[in-house]
């Protein structure tokens, strides 16, 4: 049996003990097997250096489109209506499945490279099972854990679910394997017939979760809420995403019902479905893991995440109090809340809390370390949950282990063919310029600039030029 170590790194378990200064992580097989200062360790044991660095459990994303990957930073400047026009209406049913094949490569490759061991590919671009097929041979081919979310936009979630192509996929690649698990994902428009209501018994019948963008302004709201807890389809598995517009009554049934919301704080707080809800989520007692949605806009990394939400719910209470001519003098929000959120939050919501998430002896073996010696950033480490929240970054993951196994070693990814994955991308790319054409693509890129619009003004501008003062 194969064994690893990591030596004399500050541990952080997640598990509810302090860290762990100088402290070494032996792995045996997929297992955390010991977790103590100066370990002794089987001949032959790999051991890596963690020194002044961070040994942490991998992180955990639970709401990721890696089919839109290699359109990276293709929307920076969209909206959420853009991205609706472009993906739902227009452009997104023009995906081959090698498209969205090479799209997951490279959405798992940077998963990993971040430090993110476990990521649900919420895969709602697929259009048939040709789709559905490519984009678990891409999961498959790259060493990480995943879990598919089956969607697709271009269809009623009661018809994809109801076809014999979708049960033959089902039965050929879900087989019950660790390292890929199943989700049903859809929205809930709110329609008073209930038209999904198929669907999710379906995913009842599967015994699969279902995963939905619920509160998303304009789009899903209070009324599909009501819809899933008056007919029973509210679980302790269910992923709600997002949830920023949702009313109290919402919250309350979430809570009731045991499920958890996936926050998207970098996707919520620029795209528009609502402010970034964490202050809310914490008053009802809800349960929060983080996600970065699509690279489309933002970054692959929960580091971002946990960033960008700290900030968000920080903003939010500061700016409340200051409504009352208050101060907040005390953050209630703290970097570990948000570390856990990344780690232990996202195994609670896909239900393996009791094998991942922590680093405790007998759980898999999914672990970060963030070390880099090359970094000014990286030394002190005083606060190691607020370094890992406001000072890390993708470049200080040094190693990362799944499932016992080394995917990333000295900065360097291990066993990903880097070189084909950007050779299948770029044919991803060239496809879809010459599906659009070049003004279509260019349009897509740059969205028009709307009107600026002249603010009523008292006074007279000035500007200042030397010594003169002139009127503009």
């Amino acid at each position: 049996m194969s064994s690893v170590v990591l030596r004399n790194g500050t541990v952080l378990t997640m598990d509810g003990r302090q860290p762990l200064v100088d402290h070494d992580v032996l792995v045996a097989g997929d297992r955390i097997a010991a977790i103590g200062p100066r370990l002794e360790v089987p001949e032959g044991t790999v051991e890596v250096d963690a020194t002044n660095g961070i040994v942490m459990p991998g992180m955990i994303d639970t709401h990721r489109h890696m089919w839109q990957t290699a359109m990276r930073g293709y929307g920076a400047d969209w909206t959420l209506t853009q991205y609706f026009v472009w993906y739902y209406l227009e452009w997104g049913k023009v995906f081959r499945p090698q498209d969205v094949h090479a799209g997951n490569l490279l959405g798992a490759a940077e998963a990993l490279d971040a430090g993110v061991t476990t990521t649900v590919d919420w895969s709602h671009g697929l259009q048939t099972t040709e789709h559905a097929d490519a984009a678990v041979d891409a999961l498959r081919a790259v060493p990480g854990r995943f879990v598919l979310a089956y969607g697709n936009i271009q269809d009623s979630p009661a018809a994809w679910t109801a076809t014999p192509e979708f049960r033959d996929f089902v039965s050929r690649r879900i087989t019950g394997d660790d390292m890929l698990g199943f989700q049903l994902a859809f929205d809930v428009t709110g329609d008073p017939s209930f038209p999904e209501k198929a669907a999710f018994e379906v995913a009842r019948e599967l015994g699969v979760p279902v995963t939905t963008h619920a509160g998303v302004w304009g789009a899903t709201n209070d009324d599909g809420i009501r819809l899933m807890y008056d007919n029973g389809f509210m679980t302790p598995q269910s992923i709600y995403v997002h949830a920023a517009t949702l009313s109290a009554d919402s919250y309350h049934r979430i809570a009731a019902t045991g499920g958890s919301i996936s926050v998207s704080t970098e996707s919520e707080q620029s795209a528009g479905q609502g402010y970034p809800p964490t202050w809310a989520i914490r008053e009802h007692g809800i349960p929060v893991s983080l996600s970065m949605d699509t690279s489309v806009w933002w970054s692959g990394d929960l580091f971002s995440a946990m960033r960008a939400t700290l900030g968000a719910d920080r903003a939010r209470e500061h700016m409340a109090a200051h409504g009352t001519n208050d101060t907040v003098t005390h953050s209630s929000l703290r970097a570990e809340q948000v570390v856990q959120w990344a780690t232990t939050g996202g195994a609670r919501a896909l239900g393996r809390d009791a094998d991942l998430g922590s680093l405790e002896v007998g759980k898999k073996a999914d672990i970060v370390l963030l070390r880099n010696e090359n970094s000014p950033a990286m030394f002190p480490i005083l606060n190691p949950y607020g370094h890992v929240a406001f000072q890390a970054q993708r470049s200080d993951v040094d190693t990362v282990l799944v499932d016992g196994r080394i995917v990333k070693r000295d900065h360097k990814l291990v066993g990903v063919d880097l070189d084909s994955i950007r050779t299948q991308v770029s044919d991803t790319v060239d496809h879809l310029r010459a599906q659009l054409g070049e003004e279509a693509w260019a349009k897509g890129m740059n969205p028009d600039i709307p009107e600026s619009k002249v603010l009523d003004n008292p006074y007279t501008y000035t500007e200042y030029r030397g010594d003169t003062r002139t009127s503009v």
